[in-house]
């Protein structure tokens, strides 16, 4: 049996250990896009898991060490800027959650993804929509994935503090573009997403 949201049920056939997956990062124009995978353990119950987009920054933060010191094991990957580049964030977003899941410790059973698609494994995996706010073990891999991009971003933000991505984390607001215009792009930026393109080729003109 899964660990599920007490109102929610799912069944599998067999037993073992069961692997949740989920992403952070695919839309921001800057930056990896980072995976997480994570086995619970039953018997240590982490309370308040949920989507991490419904969660406070600092509940967040709270439960990501939670995550990290209950959890059977967990693992978090990512694909590179040059990789989303060449490979489109598609194919890079599957790369980083067959990262985060070969990268586990013990070797789960089953792998529930969220979403409705599923990396290449070697092992049975399911995509379940929604599937952050339904199964618990993707709860605490969106979390963990989403704590872990969001430092990424405050390291950009030190690093290039022009663009204010401590703010948007890189997303592309309105702000974030008048700075690609003004700036152009720094290294970290997708160049292969077309508002990066656009905002580029504006500064030229």
């Amino acid at each position: 049996m899964v660990d599920t949201h007490p109102q929610l049920a799912f069944t599998f056939d067999g037993p073992g250990l069961i692997a949740g997956v989920d992403e952070a990062g695919r839309g921001p124009l800057a930056g990896s896009v980072v995976a997480a995978a994570v086995i619970l353990d039953e018997l240590n119950p982490i309370d308040g898991l949920r989507d991490s987009k419904v969660l406070t920054a600092r509940k967040r933060e709270a439960l990501f060490d939670e995550i990290r010191a209950k959890a059977l094991c967990c693992c978090i990957a990512e694909a590179s800027v040059e990789e989303i580049d060449e490979l489109n964030i598609l194919h890079a977003t599957m790369l980083a959650m067959k990262r985060a899941v070969e990268g586990l410790r013990l070797k789960p059973a089953k792998v529930l993804v969220d979403g409705n698609r599923i990396p290449v494994l070697r092992i049975p995996a399911e995509a379940i929509v929604k599937g952050d706010a339904k199964v618990q073990a993707i709860s605490a891999a969106s979390i963990l994935a989403k704590v872990t991009r969001d430092r990424q971003c405050l390291d950009l933000d030190a690093r290039w503090p022009q663009y204010g991505f401590a703010v948007h984390k890189g997303y592309p607001t309105a702000a974030h573009l008048a700075a690609l215009r003004e700036h152009g792009a720094c290294v970290a930026h997708r160049r292969s997403y077309g508002p990066v393109r656009r905002a580029l080729a504006e500064k030229d003109v």
